[in-house]
């Protein structure tokens, strides 16, 4: 049995694990909502950081006694695993960016972002410090495309708080874990994950996925993401994935 702690990113909540972490059979599976999303939106507060987040899944680390765990970053949600790393490294096994930002102590998500993204999301900041989007344009760029999928999804997102993407890492240095990068490809509106793909690919101390999905696979394709989590990849009828599943290594 694996631990896995899944860790969401920006706009959404513990929800959008809720198609994968049955497909996670036998395993110990905890999704915890970052201060601020989902069932936890009433909670921001304009100083809500990136701080709050990765103090949100030490709690759970610790409240809960989880060791030897597999924690999952999807999108910004990387910085918050990279700084849970910093703080507590011999609770985890292993360090997972699912089409994440893979942030260097002191830097933020906004210090990887184009300029131009990095200003239209502080532009779309309200008065409360969350940043507010049109959710049809944000589902677009996220390639969730089956009405089905974006009737589900609408009603559940929130506005994100900027300090957690604004807000860099400490500069203590991040520990020596094992690592697993897993890029979705499908990105209509341009890739902001590339990068770290490329790196992570090229790399012989990562492991490497991809899936042939758009950037919620844990919506889009849930059994595929199951897969790759799990490593049971012969086990699983991929019948919810539009592509392939090429795995680098």
């Amino acid at each position: 049995m694996t631990t896995f702690v899944l860790v969401h990113g920006g706009w959404h909540g513990a929800w959008c694990w809720r198609r994968v972490t049955p497909l996670l059979t036998g395993h110990d599976v905890h999704c915890p909502t970052l201060t601020g999303g989902g069932d936890r939106a009433h909670l921001a507060r304009p100083d809500t950081g990136l701080a709050d987040h990765v103090a949100d899944v030490v709690a759970v680390l610790e409240l809960d006694d989880l060791r030897d765990v597999v924690l999952v970053g999807h999108s910004s949600g990387g910085a918050v695993i990279t700084g849970v790393a910093q703080r507590c490294p011999e609770r985890l096994r292993e360090l997972v960016y699912l089409d994440a930002f893979v942030p260097a102590p002191g830097q933020s998500v906004f210090d990887l972002l184009p300029a131009v993204l990095r200003e239209r999301f502080l532009g779309l900041v309200d008065g409360s410090g969350r940043i507010v989007l049109d959710w049809e344009a944000a589902m677009d760029g996220w390639a969730l495309t089956a009405a089905a999928d974006r009737d589900w999804v609408r009603p559940r997102l929130r506005p994100f708080p900027v300090g957690a993407v604004r807000d860099p890492l400490p500069l203590d240095p991040v520990p020596e874990l094992p690592r697993h990068y897993i890029h979705c490809t499908v990105k209509p509106g341009g890739d902001s994950f590339a990068g770290f793909a490329d790196a992570a690919r090229t790399d012989p101390a990562w492991r490497f996925d991809e899936l042939e999905t758009g950037h919620d696979p844990m919506v889009t394709t849930p059994a595929a993401l199951a897969a790759v989590l799990s490593a049971e990849r012969q086990q699983i009828h991929f019948a919810d994935a539009p592509g392939p599943l090429a795995s680098g290594r």
